[in-house]
């Protein structure tokens, strides 16, 4: 029997939490309910976890933040303490999932409880902006975003089949057992659409040789959440050959990973090999969203919703400069790898991104900027090609040994 945390405001959404944790006991489960309400309690659920404990471990009285009745203060203080709740239930051993519904400010509170959970262990929010920009709520966590269609306001006969699939869902996934994989050091590896081939053929090298390798897809979500699993320590080394969300975010794309990509592994001394993958484009939406200054720039459609923007030689110098400079903060080993023939499948000898110019201002401005003791290997061949594959990859096997 697994026991399942159910979070919620109470007050306000009683009936729609009644009826999830009936669901929950008549599957043969346990419901452990924590209230995060601020105005008052409900009538008639048996609470586990009071909102005035969760209060309390965000650092403030229930009391007064009930006098105050600053609802912004009160968010800050209730997303703090379930996050803090939701972790000691589960160092303790008191809780196997996490389970919460809610709207944007019911979300914002349960996610906060959900993420404080590890990886792996299942975790499901009923949400109305399940269909928007998850990351604020889901960040680099495995959340389940639940639509739930309507508001979670009330049990009728289409609530009641949303929320029943939803609790079958997180029963589904604390009844699973893990099959037992061998544990193996894990390299952590960036890959996107345009360098699929060098990342596959780097895998069957480094798998070889008695690792794992986690490859994330460099669309910002990807990257932030490599450069999280590295801060968490889980990471033996990086093959860091995909270093396209940099561009995103210099230049306005949509699949930027924030100003920290490239730091985790220089702040914990883990060795990488880094190459400039990808670093000839920034990534927009569907074609009419391309923003106007750029209407103007080489664009690929690389499938109706992605559209693609060649890097000019003056924004890769910039780029370079970038990169080098987060290199620059690693105190391990480190490596930079440079394909002459182009840093991405459409940037190779007769491809529609192929820019010589463009592709040796960034080159240059990284030999420039980087430190001296950091190595630089020119390679004269596609980044996709498997002569640069090998030679990333034995490095970085070098660089572990």
């Amino acid at each position: 029997m697994a026991t399942i945390a159910v979070i919620g405001s109470l007050d306000t959404k009683e009936s729609d939490f009644l009826f999830v944790k009936s669901e929950i006991e008549k599957r043969g489960h346990q419901a452990l309910v924590i209230d995060t309400s601020i105005l008052s309690k409900p009538s008639s659920i048996e609470i586990d976890i009071s909102p005035e404990q969760v209060a309390e471990a965000g650092g403030a009285s229930l009391e007064e933040l009930r006098k105050q009745l600053d609802k912004s203060k009160s968010m800050a203080v209730m997303t703090d303490g379930i996050a803090k709740v939701m972790k000691a239930l589960y160092d303790q051993g008191k809780i196997d999932a996490g389970f919460s519904m809610g709207g944007s400010n019911g979300t914002m509170i349960g996610t906060s409880g959900l993420r404080a959970l590890p990886i792996g262990v299942p975790k499901v929010m009923v949400s109305t902006v399940a269909a928007g920009d998850t990351y604020p709520y889901v960040g680099t966590s495995d959340v389940v975003m639940f639509p739930s269609i309507l508001d979670v306001s009330g049990v009728n006969q289409i609530s009641a089949k949303i929320y029943t699939n939803a609790v079958g869902a997180v029963i589904g996934m604390a009844e699973s057992e893990t099959p037992v994989i061998e544990k193996k050091p894990l390299i952590a590896a960036s890959m996107f659409g345009n360098t699929t081939t060098l990342v596959n053929y780097c895998k069957d090298i480094i798998e070889q040789q008695d690792y794992h390798m986690l490859v994330f897809h460099a669309t910002g979500a990807g990257g932030r959440t490599m450069e999280s699993l590295i801060n968490d320590q889980f990471i033996t080394g990086v093959l860091d050959v995909t270093t396209t969300e940099l561009a995103d975010e210099l230049l306005g794309g949509v699949l930027t990973a924030g100003p920290h990509r490239l730091d985790a592994a220089a702040k914990w001394n883990v060795p990488q090999v880094i190459a400039p993958g990808c670093l000839d484009m920034v990534n927009f939406w569907g074609m009419n969203t391309v923003p106007k200054k750029y209407k103007d720039r080489l664009l690929y459609q690389w499938n109706p919703n992605v559209t693609l923007m060649r890097t000019t030689p003056e924004e890769n110098e910039k780029l370079g400069q970038i990169l080098a400079e987060k290199v620059n903060r690693s105190k391990g080993k480190v490596a930079i790898f440079l394909p002459l023939k182009g840093i991405s499948e459409l940037d190779a000898p007769g491809g529609i991104f192929w820019d010589p110019e463009a592709d040796q201002a960034l080159f240059h401005a990284i030999k420039k900027h980087v430190r001296e003791d950091i190595s630089i290997y020119e390679i004269d061949c596609n980044i996709n090609d498997k002569e640069f594959a090998h030679a990333v990859t034995c490095k970085l096997l070098e660089l572990l040994d």
